[in-house]
């Protein structure tokens, strides 16, 4: 993104209307929160929440050989992805480093649909393009800036969206199906997918097609939420934050550039990674032993300052072990903290000092992530 005044998303005046708190993210100027973070979470757990996530990006990938030559990039094994199935995956740098994960739709065997994070569209871009075939037999298409995208998240979000757009306009978790025929004429494409954990929907549409199916998903039900319950709803399931709880060291700055040097076996993700392919980076995720430092959550035992990224964790004894990238109280537990990071020495269970302040070490247990 540009030093300039940050973007608006096609839905910039709905949010004005619902007099969202308005916030600089990435350039895009989007609401942290409409009525409260603790609200919204709760709602979207209880009923069923919309997100404006148009700032993510939308790459097409078409080709004959599509399949195999994303496989040869991606940690997860995408020939054996199936139309219409959606699947998550890392992209390593030659080194082996964590540059950044992504959701793709394997569309047909010639046509595969991504999301890039959104600090990361023109980083990602510019790597694909390094490593198309210098035979033009792999396309690739940015879609990002015609393309808004909302997230519908939720155990009513299926009820609420069939009220909108028809019942036949409905995808399975982790699939993948284009827009039927609906009363708003609404165009796009719909995925089984998001960052909440909860069941429920992305929504791809064209840019103009945008405010009209906002407003009718929340006159059907659906209650507007914002950036911050965005990011406690992630970390309650225990789900990455490209940048946060991974960083790939050209974009960090200061101490981070090291710390949040990561890989896919570093994450400790239980889903994504297939070694049973060559793909690049591959050699530092197979070079690991049990001693390095790996991705852990943790759950306050006691009360004290709340878990913050960049606390240290220690052993009872004092002992350094790690830091977290990424805590908060989580909302659905009663606003008990909890955190993830990267530990050395640990197993699930153990009990591990959380350094929330210079004065006060809290107790907390090593959890393999999700909290709920």
């Amino acid at each position: 993104m540009s030093d300039g005044a940050p973007v608006r998303t096609a839905l910039y005046d709905e949010h004005v209307t619902l007099e969202a708190n308005l916030v600089d993210f990435h350039g895009f100027e989007l609401p942290i929160w409409y009525s409260s973070i603790k609200e919204e979470h709760l709602a979207t757990r209880a009923t069923a929440g919309l997100f404006d996530v148009s700032h993510m990006g939308s790459f097409r990938f078409t080709g004959a050989e599509v399949k195999g030559w994303l496989e040869g990039l991606a940690t997860q094994r995408v020939t054996a992805i199936a139309a219409p199935r959606c699947a998550y995956t890392h992209f390593l740098d030659d080194d082996g480093v964590l540059i950044d994960d992504m959701i793709f739709a394997v569309v047909s065997d010639t046509e595969i649909l991504g999301v890039p994070n959104a600090s990361m569209i023109d980083v990602m871009w510019t790597w694909f393009t390094s490593h198309l075939p210098e035979d033009g037999s792999i396309q690739l298409e940015n879609l990002s800036e015609a393309t808004s995208i909302m997230a519908l998240q939720g155990p009513n979000a299926k009820s609420i969206l069939s009220d909108v757009l028809g019942g036949s306009n409905h995808v399975g978790r982790f699939k993948w199906q284009a827009i039927g025929d609906n009363s708003l004429s609404i165009t796009g494409w719909l995925q089984g997918t998001g960052y909440t954990g909860e069941a429920g929907y992305e929504i791809f549409v064209p840019n103009e097609d945008a405010p009209l199916l906002w407003r009718a998903l929340i006159d059907a039900g659906a209650v507007p939420v914002g950036l911050g319950a965005r990011d406690t709803l992630r970390l309650e399931k225990g789900f990455l934050l490209s940048g946060v709880d991974f960083c790939w060291p050209p974009l960090a700055q200061g101490d981070d550039a090291s710390f949040l040097a990561r890989d896919s076996w570093e994450t400790n993700v239980p889903f994504g990674l297939d070694l049973e392919h060559e793909f690049v980076g591959k050699h530092r995720v197979v070079s690991h032993d049990e001693s390095d430092a790996r991705w852990w959550g943790i759950r306050y035992t006691e009360k004290g300052p709340l878990p913050r990224p960049g606390k240290a964790v220690t052993l009872l004894d004092g002992t350094p072990i790690g830091a977290l990238t990424s805590g908060a109280p989580a909302p659905s537990l009663d606003n008990v903290g909890v955190g993830i990071g990267y530990m050395t020495s640990v197993k699930e269970g153990d009990e591990v000092l959380i350094v929330a302040s210079p004065r006060k070490s809290v107790k907390a247990v090593v959890v393999r992530p999700p909290f709920l």
